[in-house]
């Protein structure tokens, strides 16, 4: 699969060949909702908790008689009954986090980067390097080339100037190639990788 490169100024750069095991692979539902899922339970805080009956402050003294008052029998003002009484069966501290193995994590990349490229949403930029950190450039390259929506793929290490220009963009993601994962790939419209990127996701999945 060969797609054109483009510069930062919209300008044509040369061409270059994707690889057909990592862009090329017909887009399964399944195992992108199955890695999307595994993603966002991880980021789950699970620090949500409700007070249960024993951990009410409250007098253990019997509220009432057990007999004569007509009344339904009662040990406890803690119970979930009574107002003030604990939460029956409310949250409690905990992960969120599940196993999902490995292999169904890389083919989960490889099959949203392959989505994007079937839907033509890859745009390979041949550097992504600013001389100043200025958001107003950054933003007449990004409509040039056509993007309000994008995730964009640096190299190991993100240009700081581009990184702190695009900060201020709204519904722009910047981050490394390290980084990248299949929820922000699908989450945002197009997806820009730079020319290191794609050569270093290449040699990931050789």
């Amino acid at each position: 699969m060969d797609l054109k490169i483009t510069t930062l100024a919209g300008k044509d750069a040369g061409k270059l060949k994707l690889s057909e095991e990592i862009f090329g692979l017909e887009p399964r539902e399944d195992i992108l909702q199955r890695v999307v899922r595994w993603q966002l339970a991880k980021k789950q805080q699970g620090t949500h908790q409700a007070k249960g009956r024993a951990d009410i402050a409250r007098t253990g003294a019997k509220m009432y008689k057990q007999k004569g008052t007509g009344r339904a029998r009662h040990s406890s003002a803690r119970a979930p009954q009574f107002r003030g009484g604990g939460k029956a069966h409310g949250p409690v501290v905990r992960s969120h986090e599940h196993d999902l193995p490995k292999k169904v994590r890389a083919l989960g990349l490889k099959h949203a980067l392959s989505a994007k490229a079937k839907s033509a949403s890859i745009i390979v930029i041949d550097e992504l390097k600013l001389a100043d950190a200025k958001t107003k450039a950054l933003a007449a390259n990004f409509e040039t080339l056509g993007l309000t929506n994008a995730l964009v793929i640096g190299g190991a290490e993100v240009d700081l100037n581009f990184a702190r220009a695009a900060r201020a963009l709204h519904n722009i993601d910047v981050l490394p190639v390290q980084g990248i994962n299949v929820y922000d790939i699908l989450r945002r419209g197009t997806l820009v990788l730079s020319k290191a990127a794609v050569e270093a996701l290449e040699e990931r999945f050789k």
